[in-house]
């Protein structure tokens, strides 16, 4: 099993920036792919960024060159680096880690990402 721990939501205005965190400790050489969803009151949770195991990337259209999802294998960590915020990507924020062929997927709990206008 995986167990995923985010950090560095917050509060903050928008055009501001914040960058999210998450560690990951466990069976970590089984994940394959790391990603970000986030979830706005009432609705569903929507995929924001993934960070496969072979270096690709990929982002929702709504945060493209906004967002940046990094990986760091050695630290066992991926962050989340989110500019230019606008009040419609307040969300709480979940990390996600998958394994091959979706054999396993783990959540962390979440950290609220709060954007005023």
């Amino acid at each position: 099993q995986v167990q995923l721990v985010e950090s560095g939501g917050g509060l903050v205005q928008a055009g501001g920036s914040l960058r999210l965190s998450c560690a990951a400790s466990g069976k970590i050489f089984s994940i394959w792919i790391m990603r970000w969803y986030r979830q706005a009151p009432g609705k569903q949770r929507d995929l924001v960024a993934s960070a496969f195991n072979s270096g690709s990337i990929i982002y929702a259209d709504s945060v493209k060159g906004r967002f940046t999802i990094s990986r760091d294998n050695a630290k066992n960590t991926v962050s989340l680096q989110m500019n230019s915020l606008k009040p419609e990507d307040t969300a709480v924020y979940y990390c996600n880690a998958v394994g091959p062929s979706g054999t396993f997927t783990s959540w962390g709990q979440g950290t609220q990402v709060t954007v005023s206008s």
